[in-house]
């Protein structure tokens, strides 16, 4: 719990005034007043300002400004300024610029922009974290650390390849294992020497393929090889925890994560923080749902422990195609929903508007015109009193499910670096289908990891699991024998950790238990389509369905076919099976199919399973979820329609945290409102 000293959802954000004149420190901090903004970030790009060369260290203005925050009753997340090396740094020490992905050397310039593997950084960013945390170790403004920021970028450099052979050597032990794991033997690429291994890169393995991903001749090499940068780039951030730690053993620490952000495995990542943050910026078309798996995503990297939601704009992004306005409302709806799913926080970049550079046009709570008159600092002040009003109520509150969907990163990569058998095959795009079935029927969901207590759900899901790690299999068969519910799909259970083919027929390990063996994959055309045809018995099923992308050709050994294809030469083949596997059954979608099956499919599957929604109905655009603590539940519901919706709260009745208005029976939710509900017992 990150609250203990400052016992309410923390509400402010990132804040830079070293960018700006001492008079505008005063007037920020009137209106950080009359918005309710208790929580400052500072200090996330000042490493040039705090070491103008290498031996100088000058943290006047950081002194001023945390006395002053303090003075006026607002906390600081207190970021290590790391993000960015300074324009010194990459002159006298070269080893600290990057090497991109097409063989180039980097010149100094944008952020993200130091090699992971030089020592010059790794040295350099270690002792401003100690410098900062021996510094204000003991100021009581200090609530939480927060390093660099957004950690992203891999290198290619010759450090890199040095660093990376070690970590094969330590991972491996010898060459003969690594020529076997990654299947050398094809085209002739056996490495008689460690020296011979080099990045997969544009030089040598890699390409930019038809649908953005990255292409790979050895797809066992680019994976260790985004493990190996992953794994770097923690071990950057372990640096700074541990400086850190060394003079703040008791204050959590923390970096900014970015939701599914595919080049960094936040599952390994999420053991080494104290508390997750993460960034949330969607887009005014990014679906409800999806934002909403993300905060699921996130609470669900340590458990069900709630996180701190770092960033989100008051209104205006820069950095999109369209850069659209939060409509009146929004920014509060949007606030609550990150809350609703397990925030503790409301963050947001950036609390004073930059007047220059490429983040100038990035809202904030105090815009260019410099003053309180605005819809969007209104709107903030109007949220900053709501949350005084909650105070503690909901501070860490937990949010419980029946249901999970289980994410993997590395089987993320390990799908997307196949040379096959479709551009239209992504990952984070089919598993956030069925999450969108279950958000649409008021089920709440957990997405977590494969090494997650599963025993405590009664329907697991696991779509696209391409990759089978050691001892996944003996997990899932030892869960549905206990009486759990599973569910996985197409182009499932065919490799192993190393990208390597389990032979013997597809699903490979998952054979036993899914009581299937698949023969062949088709790959559809974005203009092609075929149909799950329901066979008789499946009542709240319509007859047939469209589905695509790809469709396995399987067939039953002891599962029992529940709907089979309509189309296309293997027309009367399984489209969908389950098999009994002691108390428990394995369902295998073998296709990819329109979102009306899902919906349909799941929420009939949850009523026989007895996993109930959260509201007895609740129309399209209006979302629900709930926390628990002390025995108390908080039923949230979150209109995102522009107009008025009806809810019917079914059984359920409370009182309103935000009105203090009684709520039962059906009621109206004002458009893009929401409400918090205090459940009577």
């Amino acid at each position: 719990m990150i609250h203990s000293s400052k016992p309410k959802i923390w509400y402010g954000g990132d804040y830079n005034p070293d960018q700006w004149e001492k008079p505008v420190w005063d007037e920020d901090l009137r209106m950080f007043k009359l918005a309710g903004i208790d929580v400052a970030t500072l200090n996330v790009f000042a490493w040039a300002k705090n070491q103008p060369d290498e031996e100088t260290y000058d943290f006047g203005w950081l002194d001023e400004m945390m006395d002053k925050l303090h003075a006026d009753g607002v906390g600081v997340c207190l970021a290590t300024s790391t993000a960015a090396h300074p324009a010194w740094m990459a002159r006298k020490y070269p080893d600290v610029l990057r090497v991109g992905f097409d063989g180039r050397k980097r010149k100094f310039g944008g952020r993200h922009n130091s090699c992971q593997n030089s020592p010059t950084y790794r040295k350099y960013s270690a002792k401003m974290a100690e410098r900062l945390a021996e510094r204000y170790k003991d100021h009581p403004a200090l609530l939480v650390w927060h390093i660099s920021n957004e950690y992203s970028g891999y290198c290619y450099c010759d450090n890199c390849a040095s660093a990376f052979r070690e970590w094969l050597q330590e991972r491996y032990g010898s060459l003969e294992t690594v020529n076997r794991v990654w299947n050398t033997g094809f085209w002739g690429h056996t490495f008689y020497d460690w020296e011979e291994i080099v990045p997969p890169s544009s030089l040598s393995e890699e390409w930019k393929g038809l649908n953005g991903n990255t292409a790979s001749n050895f797809q066992g090499l680019s994976l260790d090889y985004a493990r190996f940068q992953s794994d770097s780039l923690l071990d950057c951030y372990k640096l700074e925890y541990e400086a850190i730690k060394k003079h703040t053993p008791d204050i959590q620490v923390t970096t900014n994560l970015m939701g599914a952000f595919k080049e960094l495995d936040y599952h390994k990542w999420a053991k080494h923080l104290d508390v997750v943050s993460w960034d949330n910026y969607p887009s005014l078309d990014t679906p409800f749902s999806y934002t909403a798996m993300m905060h699921d995503l996130m609470r669900g990297l340590k458990g069900d422990q709630p996180f701190m939601l770092m960033e989100q704009t008051p209104s205006q992004q820069n950095w999109q195609p369209y850069n659209s306005l939060k409509r009146p409302g929004v920014m509060r709806l949007w606030s609550y929903q990150a809350v609703a799913r397990g925030a503790d926080t409301v963050l947001f970049f950036q609390l004073r508007r930059s007047v220059g550079a490429c983040e100038k046009y990035h809202g904030a709570v105090i815009e260019h015109v410099g003053h309180e008159n605005t819809r969007v600092f209104r709107e903030c002040a109007e949220l900053g009193s709501e949350l005084h009003k909650l105070g503690d109520t909901l501070i860490d509150a937990r949010v419980k499910s029946k249901v999970a969907i289980l994410f993997d990163w590395e089987n993320w990569w390990a799908v997307e670096l196949s040379s096959g058998p479709s551009v239209a095959l992504k990952y984070v795009d089919e598993l956030h289908k069925y999450y969108d079935a279950f958000y649409r029927a008021n089920i709440a969901v957990d997405v977590v990891g494969i090494d997650a207590d599963l025993g405590k759900y009664d329907l697991v899901l696991a779509p696209v699991m391409y990759m089978v790690k050691p001892g996944l299999a003996d997990k899932l068969e030892e869960y549905v024998r206990n009486g759990g519910s599973f569910i996985t799909t197409f182009f499932s259970g065919i490799v192993n950790e190393n990208d390597i083919v389990t032979l013997g027929g597809y699903p490979g390990e998952l054979r036993k238990l899914l009581g299937i063996w698949s023969e062949e994959i088709d790959a559809l055309l974005p203009t092609q389509s075929n149909r799950i045809v329901v066979k008789s018995g499946s009542e709240g099923l319509k007859p047939a369905y469209d589905c695509g992308i790809l469709c396995d050709l399987i067939h039953c050994e002891s599962a029992e076919a529940v709907a089979e294809y309509g189309e296309d030469f293997y027309a009367g083949m399984p489209a969908l099976t389950v098999n009994k596997f002691g108390a428990g059954e394995a369902w295998y979608v073998a296709t990819s199919p329109e979102p009306a099956f899902l919906q349909d499919w799941l929420t009939k599957l949850c009523a026989d399973l007895n996993i109930k929604p959260l509201v007895a109905f609740a129309p399209e655009g209006v979302e629900t979820s709930l926390r628990e603590k002390d025995g108390n539940r908080y039923l949230f519901v979150m209109n995102h329609n522009a107009e008025p919706s009806k809810v019917s709260l079914g059984e359920k009745s409370g009182i309103d945290l935000l009105t203090d208005r009684k709520l039962s029976g059906n009621s109206e939710l004002a458009g893009r409102d929401v409400w918090i509900v205090k459940l009577d017992d």
